[in-house]
């Protein structure tokens, strides 16, 4: 009996060690806080031996921890304390070799992203410290390779080209429907995301600071089950102008929470994204079930945008309890004919905008302006089952602006409690069933409401100043079966 109890005992003990996950003190574990030494084969090295014990920690106290590329594996925590910085190189050589990443809605291969997972699970980076991607030098190559395209030719505009050439079909990428583009694809720079999970679950990140991205910031691709909570995203939008810097950027991930955010970026703060034109039909994944809330965007292209990469189609989004003060639009949908996918079953609530730059909404299937009207297809883009309610506007340029395309009209969208006062007012081209409930939208100059090539209007219970330079407060032409009930205007 004794040596069954002590078997037992001894068995237990065994079990507590192994899921008893180590928490490494990262400066105790060796590791330089002085920004100049470079970390990165201790942090990875950690990495993989926590991750084969099962999983743990590493904690970097306050101070400057200097580093390239970061590998995450399943079961592993990076934790900053307050004061502390994850200072990532700008030696592009420390993300060589290249691997496997989704770019603009592309797989390829290119440069590591600064913190990179693969098919991994339970995934954190938390604290109250900074992630700084040092992104500047990263930029300066992006506008020099742009700028000297005449100059330096097709190849050898540095070193990486090459690499590009022999890993990527370059020929192939973005070619079904950006031809013009194909020319100087050889010739681009691809910058890294900063976090980029690929096909991970269960991926945390929250409370943390990142600034200066080299590229998109929080880009998740086909993930399930991500949470970005309490974070603050820095990329500056003037000078030194951090391009293509987006915030959030979801690629065909599910089950997706965004909350209590502060973005200011170079680029749109939150998008929402499924890939791109035949590449991303051919791994044919949706961006789903995702919430976003409580959160505050100041400086960027949109506050929350789907598309334009969207071939996967989205779909059950909802974004309520947010501020957009000072972005170029609040809400925006963009995509073109080539891109296929259908973006619908979209809430937007109590949402409050204030000084937009340009549009407050924008549903634009038009965003290619070249593009001709083609047959319906697996390559034709569909905005459907959109809902707005609850959202407060002012100092706007224009309240926005609904552009369908001739062979698939926008559909399904209703506008309710909305108050919005702009310059511009609201234009609506080739879309069908739009209903205004309980709206006020006045502006400055030209009609509050234009409709064209429109059917199955509803504006009721709705209300608008009268513009200064007396046109009509609603303009139709070509519109079949519109409904006007209970205007009033002053």
């Amino acid at each position: 009996m004794n040596l069954r109890i002590t078997l037992l005992a001894f068995l237990c003990l065994c079990a507590t060690a192994i899921l008893r996950a180590e928490r490494v003190d990262m400066l105790k574990a060796g590791a330089k806080a002085n920004g100049k030494a470079l970390n990165t084969k201790l942090i990875n090295s950690t990495i993989d031996r926590l991750n084969r014990g099962g999983g743990g920690t590493l904690f970097f106290p306050a101070g400057t921890y200097l580093t390239g590329s970061i590998h995450l594996k399943s079961n592993i925590t990076l934790e900053l304390e307050a004061g502390a910085t994850l200072l990532f190189s700008d030696n592009f050589d420390d993300y060589l070799p290249f691997v496997e990443v989704r770019h603009e809605g592309v797989m390829m291969k290119s440069f590591q992203p600064l913190i990179y997972a693969v098919d991994a699970e339970n995934i954190t980076i938390k604290g109250e410290g900074t992630l700084d991607g040092q992104g500047k030098k990263w930029w300066m190559e992006f506008f020099r390779v742009m700028i000297d395209l005449k100059d330096n030719g097709m190849r050898d505009i540095n070193k990486y080209q090459p690499m590009w050439d022999a890993q990527n079909d370059t020929t192939a990428i973005y070619a079904e429907t950006n031809k013009d583009y194909v020319s100087t694809l050889q010739r681009r720079f691809f910058r890294p995301p900063f976090i980029q999970p690929v096909r991970c679950k269960k991926v945390k990140i929250e409370g943390v600071k990142i600034v200066n991205s080299p590229f998109w910031t929080i880009n998740p691709a086909f993930c399930d089950n991500v949470t970005v909570h309490g974070v603050t995203i820095y990329n500056p939008s003037k000078d030194p102008k951090g391009p293509n810097t987006d915030g959030i950027n979801p690629s065909s991930c599910r089950n997706v929470r965004i909350s209590d955010c502060f973005i200011s970026v170079g680029d749109d703060c939150i998008t929402i994204k499924s890939g791109r034109d035949a590449d991303g039909r051919k791994y044919g994944k949706a961006c789903e079930n995702i919430t976003i809330t409580n959160c505050v965007m100041l400086s960027g292209h949109g506050g929350v945008v789907i598309g334009s990469e969207m071939s996967g189609g989205v779909r059950r989004v909802t974004i309520s309890n947010c501020v957009f003060d000072g972005t170029d639009s609040g809400i925006r949908l963009k995509s073109s004919r080539g891109r296929g996918g259908v973006v619908e079953e979209l809430r937007v609530d109590n949402i409050v905008m204030k000084n937009i730059q340009r549009n407050a909404f924008i549903f634009d299937l038009f965003y290619d302006k070249e593009s001709k009207v083609e047959p319906v297809s697996e390559r034709t883009p569909v905005f459907r089952n959109i809902h707005l309610s609850n959202i407060t506007g002012s100092d706007i340029k224009q309240i926005g602006y609904i552009k369908g395309i001739e062979e698939m009209p926008v559909q399904g969208l209703s506008f309710s409690n909305i108050n919005m006062k702009a310059e511009v007012g609201f234009i609506v081209d080739i879309a069908e069933d739009i209903r205004f409930d309980n709206v006020d939208f006045s502006s400055q100059t030209g009609s509050p409401w234009q409709f064209s090539k429109c059917k199955q209007i509803v504006l009721n219970n709705v209300r608008s100043k009268y513009p200064v330079n007396q046109h009509p407060i609603v303009t139709f032409e070509d519109v079949d079966n519109a409904i006007i009930n209970n205007w009033h205007f002053k």
